[in-house]
């Protein structure tokens, strides 16, 4: 019978030790790699709609001129708009805007609380 109360007291540790480590892992790797992919993809939008709308290249021919990064980087326009987006893992998309003397801009990045 002692056994039992010894073999939960164990299973209890290793859920709660399972927690720590997943919220820990959250906090050391989803959040970096969150934040590289969001930068890669604002790289590659403001890149890509320079050569689009400054250069006056093809969208598909922009995107060798795009640093291949960590994560895979996929290309959209919106000609109307002037806009191009890059679309990366994680879902996380950037979209930059092409105006009038100004180039191409990002919109500005909001913190998170």
């Amino acid at each position: 019978m002692p056994r039992r109360p010894r073999r939960a007291r164990w299973l209890v540790l290793v859920v709660v030790v399972l927690a720590m480590l997943g919220a820990g892992g959250d906090a050391l790797f989803w959040r970096p790699s969150h934040d590289t992919a969001r930068i890669e993809a604002a790289r590659a939008a403001r890149i890509a709609c320079s050569c689009r709308y400054v250069g006056g290249r093809a969208l598909g021919d922009c995107d060798k001129d795009v640093p291949k990064g960590r994560f895979s980087v996929t290309l959209s326009e919106d000609a109307p708009a002037h806009n191009v987006s890059a679309h990366v893992a994680m879902g996380v998309a950037q979209t930059a805007t092409y105006r009038e003397g100004w180039g191409c801009q990002l919109p500005a990045w909001r913190t998170p609380d």
